[in-house]
């Protein structure tokens, strides 16, 4: 099925109740590159269309086999998002993802809060985390969203080097939106779940009533 950004603004009221606490729905937000070629600042890439994405790329941490699962669905452009990943995560992450009692999954959610910088966000993300794995992926994310406000080719590619990945290919991939197909079948995933917000996170498929540690952890804690 082909995905498309604009596709993205039906049916975002729609739904169930989950993810209210957080983003539900598109608000503007931060501008962004109208449809330009992004700027790559001092970083001087010359931009060209990647090849060969692994869509089938998700990112994860902790052990695969473990019997709790959380699924975290984030939209790059929601400011609760940012709070969640950057405050309540690493006490997730602290308490059972290096003891390996969970699968910790990254789904996209873009809502998208800013439609211009969602799903390109988004696919520098994953093309980080398919080329350069997945302690890069999720440390790319954590300083994309400390940028968030201000996005462009030049953050995005500061962000890729912070996580010891290529800044030009995922400027590359934000420009092409690379992985946008993945995002959107991230979303159409979490829409059959009841999802309307982010950030949502589900423990074996039940939504936690919020998105801050200490719901998390205690949901994770009964799941164990």
């Amino acid at each position: 099925m082909e995905h498309t950004r604009r596709a993205l603004l039906s049916g975002v009221a729609a739904g169930g109740a989950l993810g209210l606490a957080g983003c539900a729905g598109g608000t503007g937000g931060d501008g962004g590159d109208g449809g330009n070629a992004l700027d790559t600042g001092e970083y001087g890439c010359d931009l060209s269309e990647p090849t060969d994405p692994d869509l089938g790329y998700r990112p994860t941490l902790g052990d695969p086999e473990a019997d709790v699962v959380v699924r975290a669905f984030e939209d790059f452009t929601c400011p609760h998002c940012a709070t969640y990943k950057l405050e309540h995560f690493p006490a997730v992450r602290e308490e059972f993802v290096a003891s390996g009692e969970i699968r910790y999954e990254h789904w996209d959610f873009p809502i998208p809060v800013n439609e211009t910088w969602a799903v390109p966000v988004a696919s520098a993300a994953r093309g980080v985390g398919d080329r350069a794995g997945d302690e890069a992926f999720f440390a790319f994310s954590a300083a994309a969203y400390e940028s968030q406000g201000e996005y462009s080719g030049e953050a995005l590619g500061a962000a890729a080097e912070t996580a010891g990945a290529d800044p030009c290919a995922a400027i590359a991939d934000a420009q092409f939106s690379t992985y946008e197909e993945a995002s959107m079948d991230d979303r159409e995933e979490g829409e059959s779940m009841g999802l309307t917000g982010t950030p949502t996170i589900f423990v074996n498929g039940e939504a936690v009533d919020g998105y801050e540690s200490g719901a998390i952890i205690d949901a994770i804690e009964s799941a164990l």
